[in-house]
């Protein structure tokens, strides 16, 4: 007896730039956090694939795409629109791991839905969906000191050893809080890290 196979029923993204130029960097919170899912599924993101690197992997019972779009941050909405319609995932089961400029490094804040806020990656995803309805899970990075001009100056320089301690605590949790949300507790999951 043959079943057909089936898709994943949800779609995870964590953003960021490609490169080892990028590594470390406040705009890469989103790969840090993929790299902890990744990591508790036992997956390995190697094949290239909607423009980003992809991979299955169960979580919660259901299947789910974990990806990393190399696209750079502000086309991130080409991987993520490219595997949903693809898959046909819906915005509701999209959840997106991002940078956050308004929160201290290390601190959590999970939305069901939302404007880009600023935030040019959610923005290409709102753009090229069609949707702000997808979860999103922000990393805080630290706002940008009084002496910096530029935001994308900040957002691509490095962590401080202390920072980055913080941020790969909260690429944890980020794994963690996944798992609620794939398994439909986004409620508790929003009580326990949206502290």
């Amino acid at each position: 007896m043959f079943f057909k196979k089936s898709g994943p029923a949800w779609l995870i993204a964590g953003l960021g730039n490609p490169g080892i130029q990028y590594e470390n960097t406040r705009h890469n919170a989103g790969f840090i956090a993929m790299d902890a899912l990744c990591s508790d599924c036992g997956v390995a993101l190697r094949r290239l694939k909607f423009h980003a690197y992809a991979e299955t992997a169960e979580i919660a019972g259901q299947k789910c795409l974990l990806m990393k779009p190399q696209t750079y941050m502000n086309n991130s909405g080409e991987a993520v629109a490219d595997a949903a319609d693809f898959y046909k995932i819906a915005p509701e089961h999209i959840l997106v791991f991002s940078d956050d400029v308004s929160l201290e490094p290390g601190r959590l804040r999970i939305r069901r839905k939302g404007s880009a806020g600023g935030h040019n990656g959610l923005k290409s995803i709102i753009e090229l969906t069609g949707s702000e309805n997808f979860v999103r899970l922000k990393i805080g990075v630290g706002q940008k000191p009084a002496y910096m001009d530029d935001l994308a100056d900040w957002v691509l320089s490095r962590f401080t050893q202390a920072e980055k301690k913080l941020v790969e605590t909260a690429g944890a949790h980020a794994a963690e809080a996944a798992k609620l949300i794939v398994a439909g507790q986004i409620d508790r999951a929003m009580n326990l890290y949206n502290t």
